[in-house]
């Protein structure tokens, strides 16, 4: 098997990248990507832990979940999860993170790159209540790089195609799933346990 092993030989196999490509880079949020990211009810964070092993953890709620502070400056609410914290846990010895922003129906994607921090400043978090109930912590994410990334992905996937979602019960459930893999669980049961979770533990 031929591997790339060093820069060269991926200058070499894909030449330089285009001056657009490059210049639209940015610094700070403009309109564009505030507007974006005001849209946005789904991103995905990709972390690592100083050994190198990465994570990509999924978060979503209502378009504006995460709050655009400054110029430089996101807030990202931590709703209530499986209580891992995998995410958090290498944001503390880590903090280089990335994200990519999604908007059902468009095809392009917000990426943004930078450093991370775990904040429970009770004003941050509070803003961020729903129904009432504040997250128990928030990511605050400084941002170093911001592009918009074009859609070439998402159109060869066809991923807004509603004709192409795959009809739920040709999936099983994620208790049975859990059931199964796990073992020594009722697959009744932990369907039961999984879908009041979703009932009750969103916020």
């Amino acid at each position: 098997m031929d591997t790339i092993e060093n820069p060269q030989q991926l200058r070499e196999l894909y030449g330089e990248p285009s001056e657009r490509a490059v210049k639209k880079e940015l610094r700070r949020f403009d309109r564009h990507c505030r507007n974006f990211i005001a849209l946005s009810p789904f991103l995905v964070i990709a972390s690592s832990d100083p050994s190198g092993r990465c994570d990509a953890s999924p978060k979503g709620d209502a378009p504006g979940f995460v709050q655009v502070i400054d110029d430089r400056t996101l807030a990202i609410p931590d709703r209530l999860g499986n209580n891992r914290t995998d995410t958090l846990a290498n944001l503390l010895q880590r903090p280089g993170v990335g994200l990519i922003f999604f908007v059902p129906g468009i095809n392009e994607t917000l990426r943004v790159n930078g450093r991370a921090r775990v904040t429970t400043d009770p004003d941050l978090p509070g803003a961020m209540a729903v129904n009432g109930k504040v997250p128990r912590s928030a990511i605050l994410i400084d941002a170093e790089e911001i592009y918009f990334h074009c859609g070439k992905a998402l159109i060869r996937s066809d991923l807004w195609n509603p004709d192409k979602r795959v009809p739920r019960g040709a999936w099983p459930s994620l208790g049975r799933i859990i059931a199964e893999q796990v073992g020594g669980m009722d697959p009744d049961e932990a369907e039961r346990q999984t879908a009041e979770s979703y009932r009750t533990r969103l916020y």
